[in-house]
């Protein structure tokens, strides 16, 4: 499973409680929806089938939230990326909300500042912030997401705009999708960073990271030592596993994770 634009596979968002996996119902609205991930999150069917077959074997005890989780390791890994302990003991969401995974999710059209801030109001550092980023050396991204980069900014390579804009018009195609590390789409390396310097992150959030501001040793030192990455990102993604979890009686463990008990 990926999770195409938001800042980290699986387990990002508003909290690690697996909300983001409930459908609509009658009471609420989902956040599949919301504009961070209508159309770019994916892979829920991934999810099901672990899901049941957890169930099949130990009914009523692993939650949503946990295999969320160890699925973003296990991914991560699976693709030459680094692994970290996972802890578990979450516990699942009774609903979601919208307006908060609207709010939350930190745009592709932030500046340097406002990621920052976003990640900041986490819990989260400059330098956490910029590993956690590098997860975007998999996956992709939307042309509705990118398309202003491509025709208005001039901070990007123009050879790189130029291929990318072939998948992307100026209009129409808001769905197509590009690889938001075109290097090594399906590899999970420091690739991601050695784009940035050359001027070749897609969206205006990736590039925001090495535009000539305080974030720009760091993007440097990721693109030089993938070992560092590597290290920075494991210590984040745990931070992160812990961001607001539902424990003890709080939540529930759901037996279908895209719906309630």
């Amino acid at each position: 499973m990926r999770i195409t634009r938001s800042q980290v596979p699986a387990v990002g968002g508003v909290g690690c409680d697996a909300s983001v996996l409930l459908d609509d119902t009658s009471s609420f609205t989902g956040e599949k929806t919301a504009n961070p991930n209508s159309g770019s999150i994916r892979g829920f069917d991934v999810i099901d089938t672990i899901k049941t077959q957890v169930e099949s074997s130990c009914v009523g005890v692993v939650s949503c939230a946990d295999i969320l989780a160890v699925a973003a390791r296990d991914s991560v890994v699976k693709l030459g990326g680094p692994s970290w302990t996972v802890l578990l003991g979450r516990r699942d969401s009774t609903t979601a909300s919208l307006s908060m995974a609207n709010s939350d999710i930190p745009a592709p059209t932030l500046n340097l500042s406002s990621l920052i801030s976003s990640f900041s109001n986490k819990g989260f550092t400059a330098r956490e912030m910029v590993a956690l980023s590098g997860s975007h050396t998999i996956g992709q991204a939307r042309c509705t997401t990118f398309r202003n980069r491509l025709y208005n900014e001039t901070n990007i390579n123009a050879s790189f705009a130029t291929s990318v804009k072939s998948n992307c018009p100026q209009s129409g195609s808001d769905n197509n999708l590009s690889p938001l590390d075109t290097t090594s789409p399906t590899t999970f390396d420091n690739f991601y960073y050695k784009n940035l310097r050359i001027q070749k992150g897609l969206l205006h959030s990736d590039q925001q990271l090495f535009s000539g501001g305080s974030t720009d040793s760091i993007v440097n030192t990721y693109s030089s030592n993938s070992a560092t990455f590597f290290t920075d990102l494991a210590n984040a993604m745990v931070k992160m596993g812990n961001l607001s979890p539902l424990t003890g009686t709080n939540g529930q463990i759901r037996t279908n994770c895209r719906k309630t008990n």
